[in-house]
């Protein structure tokens, strides 16, 4: 609760401070850089360390990726069907696509599964969003941003993308402890994500994007909030017949609000950010009742 307390305060100090205008308007651009090229490698760094990976691992981590592959498809299709501009339809696949598994996702895990839960949680988040952010997320970005870039210009935005090299590093240190300082330092550094990502959203978040953007947000958040978990949950419940918490968990995680991280990506390549700002802030605040229907179906606690 202390944490979902945090980023409530931290989305209400960022709509207070433009609207009283105490900060330039470059105020995003530079929070983003930070939680890009600080916090979000500092995370990866932190807990990809440590995870165990076995086949049971992945199969529940594949479902984050499986999410946004249908949002590949189902928003182009929707935006064909009824004309939306290119930059709405990549921003609904960002926001609709990604969710918001660790800063969100984790206290709800808690608050409703158990601390118990809270590991497969962290399996979803790291394994899951995480990477499918550093890779399918910035290809995405790409190529609602830039029309079509080729395969060379793809490949250069994920090798540059400062939390996927983190990612590899992490990986590539997993047969080495880190010293416990390293660790405190990381840990620090990326318990800044959540409270500079918050204020930056609610910076930017502007009163008249909503009467413009209601038919787009029913769209996307109907998706994430609903469409996407059913869907899956068909899948692995009914079509995989499985069972017992990891799983549960795991399509509790696709039930969470949109990442706020694919918001900031979305507006750092000028996809829409008036869109993206509004998916993220009210996306979390109708979470709050859409995942008490999805702990009751899936059997929380």
């Amino acid at each position: 609760m202390q944490n979902l307390i945090l980023l409530f305060v931290c989305f209400l100090a960022g709509v207070l401070l433009r609207s009283l205008k105490w900060l330039p308007s470059e105020t995003p651009a530079v929070l983003n850089g930070f939680i890009i090229h600080i916090s979000l490698p500092a995370l990866a760094l932190l807990y990809l360390h440590d995870l165990e990976l076995t086949a049971g691992v992945f199969l529940l981590a594949a479902i984050p990726w499986i999410h946004f592959c249908l949002a590949l498809v189902i928003f182009p299709l929707l935006g064909r069907l009824l004309k939306l501009s290119r930059m709405t339809v990549g921003a609904l696949i960002l926001t609709g696509g990604l969710g918001n598994t660790s800063f969100v996702g984790l206290p709800m895990i808690e608050a409703y599964f158990g601390k118990q839960a809270l590991v497969h949680g962290i399996v979803v988040d790291q394994l899951g969003s995480f990477m499918v952010l550093s890779t399918l997320g910035i290809v995405t970005a790409g190529f609602y941003s830039n029309g079509k870039p080729s395969a060379r210009v793809i490949l250069q935005k994920i090798l540059a993308f400062p939390p996927f090299l983190s990612m590899v590093a992490a990986v590539l240190l997993m047969p080495f402890d880190y010293p416990e300082w390293f660790s405190l330092l990381l840990g620090r550094l990326g318990d800044t994500l959540a409270p500079l990502a918050l204020l930056s959203v609610g910076y930017q978040l502007h009163p008249g994007h909503l009467s413009g953007n209601i038919r787009n947000l029913t769209l996307g958040l109907s998706f994430k909030l609903l469409v996407a978990p059913l869907l899956l949950s068909l899948l692995y419940l009914g079509i995989f017949g499985l069972s017992g918490l990891p799983v549960r968990v795991t399509l509790f995680e696709a039930a969470m609000p949109p990442m706020i991280t694919a918001g900031i990506i979305a507006a750092e390549h000028g996809i829409n950010p008036s869109l993206s700002s509004m998916m993220v802030a009210l996306g979390i605040l109708v979470s709050f009742f859409t995942l008490a229907f999805w702990s009751f179906l899936l059997g929380g606690v």
